[in-house]
């Protein structure tokens, strides 16, 4: 495997650089559709600027190319200066083209991902204002934990207050907690931690390990639950092979940074099972399908997922010595360098369909498709692993 590197610099990066930049209204476009068609006009969300801003502030880190940092610098201001709640704190969901918000609602999933951005800049850059943002956002989603049944509720109003639809998408079941969301404050806790080591956060990181362990993993077939009421009664029978192996990772990474060798001894066992749950959805022409809901199968190819197989799968093969996960990883780039890359127009496709043919009617960019899950994989291979 190589190509990384390239893929990251040559690729990825340049086409949120040169076509997604706003510079009537500042920060980045909402939209490019699946024709490469710019809609300069779309409503801005909060998670794909987070993911700008983690993203770009991750490769600058890693590169040292100050196009990388101005882009970052550019995703904070306009974080900072528009999606920000001066009145209630957190991060609105979306705003308009001009930067006005149009849907105040709180999801903690979006805290969770400016939390990972703010982190991520003062990693970059040691910017004080992102750490200390960094630590407010923290300490704003533990103020709303379900200290009774543990975790974390979905959403909330703009005042903070119980809301009526939860959902992220309109694809989600309307539950009030998720697999999803508690992934993705995993994530940014790890993230933190690498900057800010309170107690506060360790008891808090050592919480959501142990929730993932004992109430969404199913422990007999190694997939995660994916919807539970509010007592973690699983409301959803669906199997999402990408987030089983986007979490196989996740989950170690988050062990390991807690430096407990006992606890990451356990949780290595299980990420490597849970790589091996994911591989249900595995193709012979190496993609991996995206989800399975009872007895069918969604066969289309969604690029996020296979961006997170690659990295899975290699953590799986530093956790096991098993050269089969190494294999797996390989085939998976490969088809992602045949089928998912757009060669002609940049970035990649959101996905290829059951029959091979290219999905154009999901954007290219927008309020989901960032440059987060394919640009992070090629940060992990080149930093992690040393292939380039």
């Amino acid at each position: 495997m190589n190509g990384f590197k390239k893929e990251l610099t040559d690729h990825i990066l340049p086409f949120w650089i040169h076509r997604m930049q706003d510079d009537r209204h500042g920060g980045f476009y909402g939209r490019i559709d699946g024709g490469n068609r710019l809609c300069p006009e779309a409503n801005k969300g909060a998670i794909l600027n987070a993911r700008i801003l983690w993203t770009f502030s991750a490769a600058f880190r890693l590169l040292k190319d100050a196009q990388y940092l101005a882009m970052a610098q550019r995703a904070f201001d306009y974080i900072t200066g528009h999606f920000i709640d001066p009145k209630h704190g957190g991060a609105y969901w979306e705003l308009d083209y001009k930067g006005n918000p149009v849907n105040m609602k709180k999801q903690i999933y979006v805290q969770g991902f400016m939390l990972y951005g703010f982190s991520e800049f003062y990693r970059a850059t040691g910017d004080l204002r992102a750490l200390e943002l960094a630590k407010e956002f923290f300490y704003l989603i533990e103020k709303y934990r379900d200290c009774t049944s543990g975790g974390y509720f979905e959403a909330f109003t703009h005042d903070w207050q119980p809301i009526e639809d939860m959902r992220l998408s309109e694809k989600d079941a309307n539950e009030k907690k998720t697999m999803n969301t508690h992934l993705h404050v995993l994530e940014p806790y790890t993230n933190l931690l690498r900057i800010w080591r309170s107690e506060e956060l360790v008891t808090a990181q050592r919480r959501l390990i142990d929730i993932f362990s004992t109430k969404i993993l199913d422990r007999e077939t190694h997939h995660l639950n994916l919807f539970f009421d509010e007592e973690w009664n699983v409301r959803s029978t669906a199997v999402s092979y990408g987030h089983d192996i986007e979490a196989s990772w996740l989950l170690f990474e988050a062990a390991e940074m807690l430096g407990d060798r006992e606890l990451l001894e356990k949780i290595k066992a299980v990420s490597v099972k849970i790589a091996d749950a994911a591989s249900e959805g595995l193709n012979g022409d190496g993609g991996m399908s995206y989800e399975r809901v009872n007895d069918h199968t969604d066969n289309e190819r969604h690029w996020w997922v296979q961006a997170e197989a690659v990295v899975g799968y290699m953590y799986a093969y530093e956790n096991s010595g098993d050269c089969r996960y190494k294999e797996k990883a390989s085939r998976v780039w490969k088809y992602i360098r045949q089928h998912i890359i757009d060669k002609k127009n940049g970035e990649w496709y959101w996905s290829r369909l059951a029959d091979g043919s290219i999905n154009r009617k999901d954007d290219k960019a927008g309020f989901w498709k960032c440059p987060y899950h394919n640009g992070r994989m090629c940060m992990e291979m080149v930093a992690r692993f040393s292939i380039e």
